[in-house]
């Protein structure tokens, strides 16, 4: 409604659990499906969900997935990090709860997914086994691999992590044989272990003791023995996280085998997921499932905006509608804020949602062959290109016109507003015109001008519907309702008044318009309806154009030419 995700039929709709869910479900509304069969299965799926009362079960363990998608691609290029594995295992964990509650299910689309979602006990038995609970974020930290994958690993592990107990120890000793209580055995990145006696301890240290760090303070040696345990446990701690990245490394080769299947495996996720949600919409919203029929028509009895619907505070009136192959084009009037935008769009809207496979806002809905929606509703300049609301106007106007057939969905509002009026109602005629006796589109056509309404006289597949509104003094009511006919008028005034336009503004304007009325009364007494006329009576073409339009330039040669030229010239002297 905004022009953002908010107030959108998307925003509506996506209450999904998981990202890929998210993604499909968007692809379901940018694809909507033709195949009514396919259709009709999503229908079922949804269908049984909500009778099964499971939704909630089913959306609060897919709560547990991580973006396994995305994930399976980093798996592929071998840049996926430890907490990827860790989500990957966890996936996998939830596998036999998913099955078992796709137990309860024989619709066709959930019976494929739960065999698309396969199993895989040794792959998660591999993951279980080879990683820690919780790992870290990086491989480079180290406590990825869990113990006991690795004999090896672990036997580096303990000799790096007993190193704590060795120096408490060797500290005690050494206390004990010079007699030094503070003595102490430390170690930092740049001098690696040491011994440290304070300077106000006077002895005579060991033989065995070779000074390795002077402070103002104190004294740092090291020993036979501290050395060789330093290089024991600093060789342990670089072959244990080479190891361990080398036994990361090997996941990766192990895990390409079931790629495929698990990539699958995360498309079943993903469909389970929006299908679930759909499911979950429908309930809330009080939605219904739409009926497909081979034969021509649209019919929703008591269509609401999905999106209007939920965004206002007050009721939402419901509309009908009806076209079938005798009824082509609704030809729709009434005042702005009446309502007509969003009864068209709220056709395309349920149009849209059926043939994704959702439920819609309606009490009852059949829908015939629909091969494409056109829209050609707001006003917009394109400024980045250099063309004016009236040339994006009619550039979109051509494009529906020359790709729309009889089984298209096409939503004109208010054509030929950008421009002088005749020239504008010259236009929405014409397009009206092409459309219903030509192109034979279901069409929602709505307009202010007024002369439009004639055409349901010249042609028997179009008919006036209006949005009824009503007069309280000098306000409006919007009553929102379809009614059949054409709007008795406009009530632009009274919207003015109600937009905030100045009461002496609308004043001056009531004024003009009984100058306007009165003269336009007097016209018609006098026998003079230019625009009536500019419709009603039946266009005649020259002779002279009459022939040109049997003539074919490209198929004449330069003597024919000449010779027809003449005729021309002959027939204009007639």
């Amino acid at each position: 409604l905004s022009g953002g995700r908010d107030n959108t039929l998307l925003s509506v709709l996506d209450k999904t659990i998981t990202p890929m869910g998210a993604r499909l479900l968007r692809r379901f509304l940018l694809r909507p499906l033709r195949h009514h069969q396919t259709i009709k299965q999503r229908q079922q799926a949804i269908q049984q969900l909500i009778n099964s009362q499971l939704i909630e079960t089913i959306q609060t363990t897919l709560k547990r997935l991580g973006d396994i998608e995305r994930i399976l691609a980093r798996m592929a290029l071998k840049t996926a990090r430890p907490r990827d594995f860790m989500q990957i295992r966890n996936t996998l964990g939830i596998l036999p709860e998913i099955h078992q509650l796709l137990a309860n299910y024989d619709a066709n689309r959930l019976v494929l997914i739960d065999r698309e979602l396969g199993q895989f006990p040794e792959l998660l038995n591999l993951l279980q086994t080879a990683l820690v609970d919780e790992p870290p974020v990086l491989i480079r930290d180290g406590g990825v691999i869990a113990e006991g994958y690795n004999e090896e690993l672990d036997k580096l592990r303990h000799i790096r992590d007993d190193a704590s107990q060795f120096l408490l120890d060797l500290e005690q000793r050494e206390r004990e044989r010079t007699g030094v209580s503070t003595l102490k055995v430390g170690y930092n990145r740049v001098h690696g272990y040491f011994i440290e006696i304070s300077r106000s301890h006077h002895i005579d240290v060991p033989t065995e003791y070779v000074r390795r760090q002077t402070l103002k303070n104190a004294e740092r040696y090291i020993t036979p023995e501290l050395k060789g345990f330093e290089d024991q446990v600093l060789s342990a701690n670089e072959r244990a996280l080479a190891l361990e990245k080398s036994l990361y490394d090997e996941l990766f080769d192990k895990i390409m085998p079931d790629l495929p299947a698990l990539e699958m495996s995360a498309s079943a996720f993903a469909e389970l997921d929006v299908l679930a949600n759909l499911a979950e919409r429908a309930e809330t919203l009080d939605y219904i499932a739409p009926n497909f029929s081979d034969r021509a028509g649209i019919v929703i009895e008591a269509g609401r905006h999905p999106v209007v619907e939920i965004s206002i505070k007050q009721h939402f009136s419901p509309n009908s509608l009806k076209l079938t192959d005798q009824q082509r084009l609704l030809l729709i009037t009434g005042p702005n804020m009446g309502g007509k935008s969003t009864y068209m769009r709220q056709a395309a809207l349920i149009v849209l949602m059926a043939h994704m496979g959702s439920f819609v806002p309606a009490t009852k809905a059949v829908i015939g062959p629909v091969d494409q929606i056109f829209t050609r509703i707001g006003a917009s300049d394109d400024l980045a290109s250099g063309r004016s609301t009236f040339m994006v106007e009619m550039s979109e106007a051509a494009y529906i016109l020359n790709n729309a057939t009889e089984h298209s969905l096409v939503l004109m509002d208010e054509i030929g507003r950008g421009t002088s009026t005749f020239d504008g109602l010259a236009l929405a005629w014409a397009c009206a015109e092409k459309l219903v006796r030509d192109i034979g589109a279901y069409t929602l056509f709505a307009t202010h001008y007024f002369e439009l309404t004639q055409i349901p006289e010249l042609f028997d597949k179009a008919i006036n519907v209006h949005l009824d509104a009503i007069e309280h003094g000098d306000k409006i009511v919007f009553l929102h309702q379809l009614k059949s006919g054409p709007a008795s008028q406009s009530y632009g005034l009274q919207v003015a008044q109600l937009a905030g336009v100045p009461n002496d503004v609308i004043k001056v304007a009531k004024q003009k318009l009984v100058q306007l009325e009165a003269k336009r009364q007097q016209s018609a007494d006098e026998g003079v309806s230019l625009q009536a006329d500019l419709f009603t009576a039946p266009i005649e073409y020259s002779a002279v154009e009459q022939y040109l339009e049997q003539l074919n330039p490209d198929e004449l040669t330069p003597k024919q030419a000449l010779e027809q030229l003449y005729k021309l010239a002959t027939i204009l002297k007639k």
